[in-house]
């Protein structure tokens, strides 16, 4: 009883901090399923996946009162253009955590970590002029398929969304408005965690999920309900502090998942 007490308000913390920067809150949940929980590398990454892809799933509804789904759906080319490649990076990315030792897992995971920390200080809020980066479509495409592959890769290696990286892409190389972009970057996050999640449901660890169905439910269902609070909260903290803690939190969770043996 105690440990699902504490999945739920674990993941009620991590919503409240994803909520308060429009993400699920994953890149807070995967250091405390390593650490708090003591899950092994490989079997955190798929805990973390499969709450992402329930926390996400709940996420579009919820914005379509705000962000319309045909708003979304008018911006077809550019989900389409960064699931040409995220779909292909996350295969790659939970074929390569799958094959990794779990001591270096650990170091891969600390050190994305620290690239997410870097994301949230300096791209999250990126203004846009409402134009795209490049004005050759090829040039754009081209640039936008590299993107989704890369944040692919990082988001099945991890576990989560990819949010955090999505949003400040769609922002700057597609220059739409951040409120679109959020909606945009689950509309891509979706099938992509589909996939990454699909490629290790052929691994041995993906029995974790069995094994730990209510621990699963109990903490994405937190991690919900935090995401509601995080997003009624998001008026009353300011960005200027927020984002810097944030992002210690984060740097704090890599020292700790690099140490960790």
């Amino acid at each position: 009883m105690k440990s699902r007490i504490k999945a739920f308000f674990s993941g009620a913390s991590i919503g409240t901090l994803g909520g308060l920067i429009g993400l699920g809150g994953a890149e807070f949940r995967l250091p405390l399923l390593l650490g708090m929980f003591a899950f092994p590398p490989l079997e955190a990454v798929i805990l973390n996946k499969a709450m992402s892809l329930l926390v996400v799933a709940s996420a579009l509804p919820f914005r379509a009162a705000t962000i319309s789904w045909e708003n979304v759906f008018a911006h077809w080319q550019i989900i389409v253009n960064l699931l040409a490649g995220s779909l292909i990076g996350a295969w790659l990315g939970a074929s390569w955590a799958t094959s990794l030792r779990s001591e270096t897992l650990y170091r891969v995971i600390a050190a994305l970590l620290i690239g997410i920390a870097l994301v949230l200080l300096t791209g999250h809020h990126t203004n846009t002029t409402g134009s795209a980066l490049f004005q050759s479509p090829a040039l754009l495409m081209t640039t936008g398929v590299i993107a989704g592959l890369c944040i692919g890769i990082v988001a099945a290696l991890l576990g989560v969304a990819g949010g955090e990286l999505l949003i400040p892409t769609i922002v700057i190389l597609f220059g739409v408005d951040i409120k679109l972009a959020g909606s945009l970057s689950l509309a891509v996050s979706l099938p992509t965690m589909l996939v990454s999640f699909a490629r290790y449901s052929r691994d041995s660890s993906f029995v974790v999920l069995g094994a730990n169905k209510p621990f699963v439910l109990i903490m994405a269902a937190g991690s919900i309900v935090g995401s509601w609070i995080g997003s009624r909260l998001l008026g009353i903290i300011p960005d200027n502090y927020l984002l810097p803690l944030l992002a210690v939190i984060l740097l704090i969770s890599a020292v700790k998942v690099w140490r960790h043996q």
